[in-house]
């Protein structure tokens, strides 16, 4: 997928997730063949780009290019000024948050919530368009509910305004994350743009990944919770597209390497404090439908320190290896 100057390749991006497409995990699905990494929703409202969520969500020392960063806001002057503050602080693409569903951010109507007001919609696109420099991408959904799936309209919106590549999600604003994506909207979407579509909703394995591009006609996927717990997803994608066949599940040694590798990442990035507690629901996500899951989080939640996380993670692998439960988790 070419974005602007920047070749994505392979077009599998990791959707930004608020609290989870943090600067450690973007590059652990980096290393593990997304071709695209884009950031937590960052705030277009300046008097919080100071906070220490907003200083760590525009940390992007070190990551590989091109760097994308997400925005949302409601203002087309803010929003402008948001774009260029980031791409000051080393975004190389910028993307438009029109897709999230949380009622905190569609209460303010941003996010999903700006798909009911499509002149606003493209105020908000040529403003942030005409501020930068450097390609400006955005994310959609089907539309705002059942009766009002305008993803067609704001597609046309959006690349008359100069945006470069577009994400749609397979579901309303009031479906959030509920039901089955559907894909005969974003089909209608890349039937319509010559600019390049990225589908996203539910692909979780490689043969879904398959079934969405053929369905679809989409240029990339966006991959989001699939990958949450395991980040090998993008390579097992990768090598069904161009191959037509499953790599083999990541061995117990390899996935305790990476998981070990992430937690460290974390307690660097955030200190051992937060690196701990933030960590957790990462754990969660590694152990879902693994032997002794239960037992596990319920000993990994409790640890305080992360000598202590490392310990239990790494006697859980060798349990999980002998098919036993280990005495750290008996207890």
């Amino acid at each position: 997928m070419q974005i602007g100057r920047h070749s994505i390749s392979p077009a599998l991006g990791l959707a930004p997730m608020a609290g989870v497409t943090d600067k450690p995990f973007r590059l652990l699905c980096r290393q593990l063949g997304a071709g695209l990494a884009t950031s937590e929703m960052t705030t277009s409202d300046p008097s919080l780009w100071h906070t220490r969520k907003s200083r760590e969500r525009m940390d992007h020392a070190g990551e590989p290019g091109p760097v994308s960063v997400q925005i949302a806001g409601t203002v087309p002057e803010v929003m402008a000024a948001a774009a260029r503050h980031n791409v000051e602080h080393g975004a190389e693409i910028i993307d438009i948050n029109m897709g999230c569903p949380a009622k905190k951010v569609c209460k303010a109507w941003a996010g999903s919530a700006l798909m009911r007001d499509e002149k606003l919609v493209a105020r908000i696109l040529e403003a942030v368009v005409a501020a930068v420099e450097v390609p400006v991408t955005l994310k959609i959904r089907t539309g705002w509910d059942a009766e009002h799936r305008n993803g067609p309209t704001i597609a046309r919106i959006a690349e008359e305004c100069g945006i470069q590549a577009l994400a749609v999600h397979g579901r309303t604003r009031d479906q959030k994350y509920q039901g089955e994506a559907e894909y005969d909207t974003i089909a209608e979407i890349c039937q319509s743009l010559t600019i390049p579509v990225w589908a996203n909703g539910d692909v979780d394995s490689p043969e879904k990944a398959g079934q969405v591009l053929e369905h679809t006609g989409a240029d990339g996927l966006l991959i989001g919770r699939a990958a949450q717990g395991r980040p090998w997803i993008f390579r097992e994608i990768a090598h069904f597209l161009t191959s037509g066949e499953r790599l083999p599940e990541p061995g117990l040694d390899e996935v305790r390497h990476i998981l070990i590798g992430h937690l460290r990442a974390l307690h660097a990035f955030y200190g051992e404090a937060r690196g701990v507690r933030i960590a957790r629901k990462h754990l969660g996500w590694y152990a879902a439908d693994r032997a002794d899951e239960r037992a596990f989080r319920r000993h990994v939640n409790r640890a305080e320190s992360a000598r202590e996380q490392l310990d239990i993670v790494q006697a859980w692998f060798e349990g999980l290896k002998r098919g036993e439960t280990p005495a750290v988790l008996a207890a």
